[in-house]
């Protein structure tokens, strides 16, 4: 089993930035792909970005493309979404996963508890 947990959310106004992190325990594998995904209310689950074993090959979605940065540092078994120019419709319950790097969030076997991002206008 993995254990996943989110921190650094909080309360931002518009413009602002956050640092999300997510550090992995138990069972770590260095070796799989982590993404980040988000879920406001009312909507489905949404696929942020995911980012390779190794950190080389990252994915993102349009809706955050040149704001949003995933990183990883597998020596801390963490993973990192820097996330800038926030804007209110980024205001959701940020997931962390581990499992894949694919969009799809069945794709991914292991989650956390979720961390809440609100930007205000």
């Amino acid at each position: 089993q993995v254990q996943l947990e989110e921190s650094g959310g909080g309360l931002v106004q518009a413009g602002g930035s956050l640092r999300l992190s997510c550090v992995a325990a138990g069972r770590t594998n260095s070796y799989v792909g982590m993404g980040w995904f988000r879920q406001a209310p009312g909507k489905e689950r949404e696929f942020i970005a995911s980012i390779s074993s190794g950190g080389t090959w990252k994915n993102y979605a349009d809706s955050v493309k040149g704001r949003f940065t995933i990183s990883r540092d597998n020596a801390k078994n963490s993973v990192y979404l820097q996330m800038s120019s926030l804007k209110p419709e980024d205001t959701a319950l940020y997931y962390c996963a581990a499992g894949s790097t694919l969009t799809a969030s069945n794709r991914y076997s292991y989650w956390g508890q979720g961390t809440q991002v609100t930007v205000s206008s």
